[in-house]
């Protein structure tokens, strides 16, 4: 069984109950990050807000597929914003009539769910050995969206340092996720 993540409360209280607070909470930590990876993916601001959106209101829908026992709620979200992400580049290409699915959305593939998820713990674990200082700079760049610019703003650190540092980062982690 999977380690129970911070957000599986919130999910049961929504499986639950449809609690609305829940929901909020959710939305409020998870859509900027789906609409980040989204436009890190290759999608411009327009669609990426689209597909954040229909992805919270997928969770909202169909939070009672949720299994904390398969997949993080993390693993979960991501998997279906980058489902949503290929049906809408698809749709970009204008698909032809016969190229249509008809019938319910498929549920993302359980090994697709297991591998992501090994996947991110490998990241969790890789950035917990970085350096205080890289590992600091990472969470602000990736995990709170900061531009370079906006790091050397709240942290007086000079631009220089901070790339020099989110690089050797980067250098670190791609090492360790091989």
């Amino acid at each position: 069984m999977l380690e129970q993540g911070p957000w599986v409360a919130q999910m049961e209280r929504i499986q639950a109950a449809q609690d609305q607070s829940a929901f909020a909470e959710l939305f409020a930590h998870f859509a900027p990050r789906v609409k980040a990876f989204l436009m890190k993916s290759g999608a411009n601001d327009a669609l990426a807000e689209e597909i954040a959106q229909e992805v919270m209101a997928t969770l909202w829908h169909k939070a009672h597929m949720f299994d904390a026992s398969r997949a993080s709620v993390a693993t979960w979200i991501f998997t279906i914003a980058r489902n949503r992400k290929i049906d809408a580049f698809r749709k970009q290409r204008r698909p032809e009539p016969e190229d249509l699915t008809w019938g319910p959305e498929a549920e993302p593939d359980q090994e697709d769910v297991l591998a992501l998820q090994q996947e991110t713990d490998k990241l969790a674990q890789a950035l917990t050995e970085l350096p205080q200082k890289q590992r600091d700079l990472i969470m602000r760049a990736y995990y709170g969206d900061l531009s370079h610019s906006e790091i050397a703003d709240e942290t007086g650190l000079p631009l220089g340092t901070i790339k020099s540092r989110i690089r050797l980062a980067l250098e670190r982690l791609r090492h360790a996720m091989k």
